[in-house]
């Protein structure tokens, strides 16, 4: 793999995210639920999607790679913790659907407040040589310009589309019906 092969997969990884929310909320309105239960219907198929990606493609990698299939107890339970954060995560965003969230906003906010929260975890997790005093202000700066980012992003967003009309049945004036007779 080439030097910079992380930067592309990280790249793929911000269109890949950056169009899951608009996805998701075209998904979850097109589940036309008279119950008003589309986004869990929605959510199904991300959780079928994940079981695709996430456990059949793995499964084919590690057989046709000979795997010895050992994994620490730590391993496998701080990757299922990450895991059920991750699903926590993406449940959420349906429930800022359902609660009236458009996915311009919704968006913004976790992925400006999503790189804010990771920089603090994992300065905490796993502190700087030296400790937190050798954290430069540069990285404080960025924390707040990513905070001002989504903010400006969320509040002079582009307007919403109007929303759709529900069809009603259409009448004919009681004199066009008997017009033609």
């Amino acid at each position: 793999m080439g030097k910079n092969t992380w930067l592309t997969f990280a790249l793929m990884t911000v269109v890949a995210w950056g169009v899951y929310g608009v996805f998701l909320k075209i998904g979850h309105e097109n589940m036309h639920d008279k119950q008003g239960l589309g986004l869990f219907k929605a959510f199904l198929f991300v959780g079928i999607a994940y079981f695709l990606t996430a456990v059949l493609a793995p499964l084919v990698i590690l057989v046709s790679r000979g795997a010895d299939w050992s994994m620490p107890p730590m391993g496998m339970a701080w990757s299922l913790i990450a895991g059920i954060v991750g699903a926590i995560g993406a449940f959420c965003v349906l429930l800022a659907y359902r609660a009236g969230g458009a996915p311009p906003v919704v968006m913004s906010i976790v992925f400006a407040g999503a790189p804010i929260v990771n920089a603090i975890v994992a300065v905490a997790v796993q502190p700087p040589q030296g400790g937190l005093s050798t954290v430069k202000p540069q990285f404080l700066l960025g924390l707040v310009c990513a905070a001002l980012g989504g903010f400006l992003v969320t509040k002079y967003r582009p307007a919403d589309p109007p929303k759709a009309k529900p069809a009603t049945e259409s009448h004919a004036p009681a004199s066009a019906a008997t017009d033609s007779k």
